[in-house]
């Protein structure tokens, strides 16, 4: 299950298919070495995104 406290970097290495939701909710900078180490929740709150929604959908 994914939350809110996964580290980027670690989601896609993961689960690589749940790039395309990320992308799709605004999150273009995957490959930047900076979102690797950034949380799912410190990701969503820079890019004005929702995250228990996105949570919702990466954990469909």
């Amino acid at each position: 299950m994914i939350d809110k406290n996964v580290k980027i970097g670690e989601l896609l290495e993961k689960y690589p298919e749940k790039a395309d939701i990320l992308l799709d909710a605004g999150m273009h900078c995957l490959g930047c070495p900076a979102s690797q180490a950034e949380t799912l929740e410190e990701a969503c709150s820079v890019h004005g995104i929702d995250v228990e929604e996105l949570i919702k959908e990466l954990n469909k």
